[in-house]
């Protein structure tokens, strides 16, 4: 596995964009241009150029990509990927098998989010840890990368309860910085 993480967010400024507009493919320049902020396009530009840079042979190359029923892109007869973007950060996996990440700033956790996106046990060790809003981006960004590994995504957040940060078959790791988190699932 592969793993690319980019936190020097603040070369996000437009001259960036502009200079990195002319290093992707039409599609891509296309896809970047249809946010509306400097943010959405950075991260969109350079989340794909540090996929190109991971993958081997012309792997990332556009005519390849197909897209599963729930959106998510892949490579036909390619490796497999994934990418997540935060204020703080930018990730990109790519594995012979089925991988997802997530990168999330430690951010707070009300309440109500933690009773509708947890289990009984996960809830238990967030309101017991020192750093409760760590504890939570943690078990967060363990469901997201699960759920993106196996192609399926968010569908609600109760769903989230059911996700257990060891899935069977499936295995995280999770590594923490000053300002983010992030996890990497793949399939065993």
């Amino acid at each position: 596995m592969k793993v690319a993480i980019f936190d020097r967010m603040e070369e996000c400024t437009e001259a960036e964009v502009a200079r990195l507009l002319p290093l992707v493919s039409a599609q891509r320049r296309e896809q970047a241009l249809q946010f509306k902020h400097t943010f959405g396009q950075f991260c969109c530009l350079k989340s794909w150029l540090m996929l190109q840079e991971l993958m081997e042979n012309g792997q990332w190359q556009m005519a390849n990509w197909l897209y599963n029923e729930h959106g998510k892109p892949y490579i036909e007869n390619g490796p497999f990927f994934s990418i997540s973007h935060c204020k703080e950060s930018i990730a990109v996996a790519v594995d012979e098998q089925p991988v997802g990440v997530d990168i999330e700033g430690v951010r707070h956790a009300d309440d109500e989010l933690i009773w509708r996106t947890m289990n009984e046990e996960e809830q238990a060790e967030i309101f017991a840890a020192k750093e409760r809003d760590r504890a939570f981006t943690r078990f967060w960004t363990q469901k997201e990368a699960i759920v993106k590994c196996l192609g399926t995504g968010i569908e609600s957040f109760e769903q989230l309860q059911g996700i257990r940060s060891q899935e069977s078959g499936i295995r995280t790791q999770t590594f923490e910085k000053e300002k983010y988190i992030y996890s990497i699932a793949t399939k065993e």
